[in-house]
């Protein structure tokens, strides 16, 4: 009998605040609502988190550093975030992956068009590289953020980030245009 319970209590202390807590590979976030996949509502209050942007132009290819942070001592478990065109619903670039605390998710069979956590320990905050497409319009970032399975946010948006068209550089990067003196 004491060796059962000791088994027990072993098992309960290993395993069940992994799963009261915020489950790490059950807990995804879905591309195009940006809800997650459990039954709670999204909060309505003003969310404690920020999306920054390093830029707020781009052209084709440019990369653009977006920070995700937590205002005070908030804190993050998970998240998703993606780049849309103003009133789109789907992903645009991609992201490269350089935090440890985040990976790469395909989207409408676009890879790495999102990121989202690789782990459920709790974030201050969280860097990654967005590289623009060829065929962008107006954008902004958007993101799901959840600090606790009660408490999640839905829709935060960076700035607005617009397209510079350089229509005046060829092929090599250098400028059509012509200099006139009088």
């Amino acid at each position: 009998m004491r060796r059962h319970s000791c088994f027990v209590i072993l098992f309960c202390g290993i395993f069940l605040p992994g799963i009261l807590g915020f489950p790490q590979t059950n807990t995804s976030i879905d591309c195009d609502s940006l809800l997650p996949n459990y039954e709670a509502e999204p909060q309505t209050s003003a969310p404690p988190y920020i999306i920054a942007v390093s830029f707020d132009n781009f052209e084709p290819g440019n990369e653009v550093q977006v920070t995700l942070e937590a205002l005070g001592d908030a804190g993050f478990k998970g998240f998703n975030l993606q780049a849309r065109e103003i009133d789109g619903d789907v992903p645009v670039g991609t992201f490269k992956i350089t935090d440890p605390n985040t990976k790469g998710l395909e989207c409408h069979n676009m890879t790495n068009s999102a990121v989202s956590h690789a782990n459920s320990d709790v974030k201050q905050k969280i860097t990654t590289t967005w590289i623009a497409p060829h065929d962008a319009r107006e954008l902004q970032f958007i993101a799901t953020v959840v600090q606790n399975l009660e408490n999640f946010w839905v829709g935060i948006q960076s700035k607005t980030l617009t397209p510079t068209h350089s229509e005046s550089v060829n092929a090599t990067g250098k400028s059509k245009r012509k200099v006139c003196f009088e």
